[in-house]
């Protein structure tokens, strides 16, 4: 089991989140992990976005096409099944979190080496489950 597995399952069961928790699993499944799917943003033309994210200045927006587009509707539509709801939803949701979640887990404007990135999720997944309760 890999470390980000291992945070997404240690949240899920009480998380009040749970798309970040599939976030972080989405992140671990992808080849490269977070510096692959980094990549894959660059790659579709998004790196002055995702370098906002990893640095440490002001994090620019993303849209949920930009979303649609980076990720592939295929993943973006498996992840709108295990959460149960539409893919639009899940794109837009993903348009707001994912720069918060790039920027958290790279604190120090780099992506961190995989045992600080298991820290880092879990104290990120936790302040997520908190947000979201205390919003409710």
């Amino acid at each position: 089991m890999g470390l980000l597995d291992d945070i997404a399952n240690k949240m899920a069961a009480d998380s009040a989140n749970p798309l970040a928790s599939h976030l972080m699993e989405m992140i671990h499944n992808q080849p490269g992990g977070l510096s692959g799917l980094l990549q894959n943003f660059h790659d579709k033309g998004l790196g002055e976005l995702v370098t906002s994210w990893v640095g440490t200045g002001q994090n620019l927006p993303i849209s949920a096409d930009q979303i649609q587009h980076a990720l592939g509707s295929e993943q973006v539509q498996q992840l709108a099944a295990k959460l149960g709801i539409p893919s639009g939803v899940v794109s837009s949701q993903l348009a707001q979190l994912l720069p918060t979640v790039v920027d958290k887990l790279t604190p120090s404007g780099e992506v961190p080496n995989q045992s600080s990135l298991l820290e880092t999720g879990m104290t990120l997944l936790k302040s997520l489950s908190k947000t979201a309760t205390d919003a409710a």
